[in-house]
């Protein structure tokens, strides 16, 4: 009796880890990570920083200068002390978490719906259609990104909107190559040559069976891009080609007090420093959790 019961069990247990869904599933052992959890950590304290600061404390940058406290060290009144304007570090490193997450998800946004979406109709149509859109972002990819954005911001001018258009579109190819490999993968499988004998459309079969896969790596990608495009919008903004001042960007941040390292002033560049390095590592180990989550290979059978 006790051996059928278990054996019962066994089965109940089978049926439920084969009926539940993907994404329930990708869940599971997304948590299960401790780095994916340190990742999820990261993260969740930046988007909280970012979509508070402004609610709990109003800042103005242009009023914010104080010489009188001109790079003054770390105190209980400014805990990571002042800038070479006067200006509270830790003010201004809380309020600069949101431009450095508004570029990384309007350039991802950017590069994601348009190397999706050319990659994708390279893919499924494929044809001198897809020759054409291929060699077009091959050519994109022969110039260095960082060079191609250097290039088109300081065309455009320099600016936070044209920094987020420039690493979107030095991001693009690698999108569309992604998608296009993915779709050409699905393609090929049974299943799709089922559903083209049973009389399924080109679109029923693109936005069914096609999308959802596509969709797993397109995340993956867009969580670690996330980190790439915050890491370049810092490089431009320490060029000199990013946000620009008086607002608080951390690549900003950077170029303005790098010289005052030489001074023995650590408190006016370690923090924005840090700030970049944890948010893109956050961002990284999130990206390859969600990569070992939503593996296929790796779900349970």
């Amino acid at each position: 009796m006790a051996e059928t019961t278990a054996r019962q069990v066994d089965l109940i247990d089978f049926a439920v880890r084969k009926h539940r869904s993907l994404w329930a599933d990708a869940w599971r052992r997304l948590i299960s990570l401790n780095t994916a959890r340190l990742g999820m950590v990261i993260v969740g304290v930046l988007l909280l920083v970012a979509v508070l600061a402004p609610i709990v404390h109003h800042y103005n940058p242009k009023t914010d200068s104080n010489l009188r406290e001109r790079l003054k060290p770390p105190s209980r009144e400014h805990i990571l002390g002042n800038d070479n304007l006067g200006r509270d570090v830790l003010v201004r490193l809380i309020h600069g978490a949101r431009y450095s997450l508004v570029v990384g998800i309007i350039s991802v946004g950017i590069a994601l719906l348009i190397g999706g979406s050319l990659g994708m109709v390279a893919g499924f149509v494929g044809g001198k259609i897809g020759n054409i859109i291929m060699r077009c972002m091959d050519i994109l990819m022969a110039f260095p990104a960082m060079l191609l954005a250097i290039a088109i911001v300081a065309v455009r001018g320099p600016g936070l909107n044209n920094t987020m258009v420039a690493i979107g579109v030095v991001s693009i190819p690698f999108y569309a190559r992604l998608a296009r490999s993915t779709v050409l993968g699905v393609s090929a499988m049974e299943y799709i040559t089922a559903a083209r004998c049973v009389g399924a459309t080109n679109s029923r079969i693109l936005v069914r069976h096609i999308f959802p896969n596509v969709l797993s790596p397109i995340i993956v990608q867009s969580t670690l891009g996330l980190a790439n495009a915050i890491l370049s919008a810092a490089g431009l903004g320490f060029l000199g080609l990013g946000q620009q001042p008086p607002k608080p960007e951390w690549g900003a941040m950077l170029s303005d007090c790098y010289k005052f390292l030489a001074k023995g002033a650590w408190w006016v560049i370690i923090p924005p420093g840090v700030a970049i390095m944890l948010t893109v590592l956050g961002f990284n180990l999130l990206g390859d959790g969600l990569r070992d989550a939503l593996d296929p290979r790796l779900r349970a059978d």
